[in-house]
């Protein structure tokens, strides 16, 4: 993924806030081919800024499983 505005080196160095803003950036501008773990979906799930509309379906696909 390449992201012009987000200086990724130093943003890896947080390994917990790199994740969330990965997981926000798959969900808010599209997935590609690339896939999300459920597991960090669950885990991060609270923590996300996206909006509530797409984090209500998020949650709702994840309690179906």
């Amino acid at each position: 993924m390449h992201n012009w505005s987000t200086d990724l080196k130093v943003l890896e160095k947080y390994p917990e806030k790199y994740k969330i803003w990965r997981l926000e950036q798959l969900i808010n501008f599209g997935l590609g081919d690339q896939k999300i773990k459920s597991t960090d979906l669950k885990k991060y799930l609270g923590k996300l800024s996206i909006d509530p509309l797409k984090k209500r379906f998020l949650e709702y696909l994840l309690a179906a499983k």
